[in-house]
């Protein structure tokens, strides 16, 4: 399974932003994580990260065909982005939304909305790089339930 990871606007800073909120994991740590959790499960995976909406959206576009499925943390483009939602839609992928913080429960009413998370079939938080592994775990799961039995 190929797996395309992309990651929103400021994930660059990871390990000196905010670390009381997104850690101190820094965004080559967390690829470095997630990639070795992939190979364990005989995944592919594929990072890419930006701080342009068009970018990511050129991005899912471009990977349609190679990936299997998006693991994706907006970033703050989930609380407003409809173009990054239509992108996933149109790319016709099973899509995970994760985020390291739990957006449900901060403070800033604006974070508890999401315009992407109708359009993936798993959504995990608050787990750090966690909600990264348990993406990957879920698609694995997923496609050992989409083989029929013998």
């Amino acid at each position: 399974m190929n797996v395309l990871v992309v990651n929103g606007p400021n994930l660059n800073l990871l390990g000196e932003r905010e670390p009381a909120i997104y850690g101190r994991t820094t965004l080559a740590e967390l690829e470095r994580a997630v990639a070795e959790h992939a190979r364990e499960l005989g995944q592919t995976v594929h990072f890419f990260q930006s701080n342009h909406e068009g970018a990511i959206i050129d991005e899912l576009h471009a990977q349609r065909r190679w990936a299997n499925a998006v693991i994706i943390n907006p970033a703050a483009f989930t609380h407003y982005s409809y173009a990054i939602r239509d992108a996933l839609l149109a790319i016709n992928l099973p899509c995970a939304e994760v985020h390291l913080s739990d957006v449900d429960n901060r403070p800033e009413p604006f974070r508890k909305i999401s315009v992407v998370r109708g359009v993936c079939v798993h959504c995990f938080m608050g787990l750090g790089v966690g909600s990264y592994l348990a993406a990957l775990d879920a698609f694995a799961r997923d496609a050992r339930a989409a083989i029929p039995p013998a």
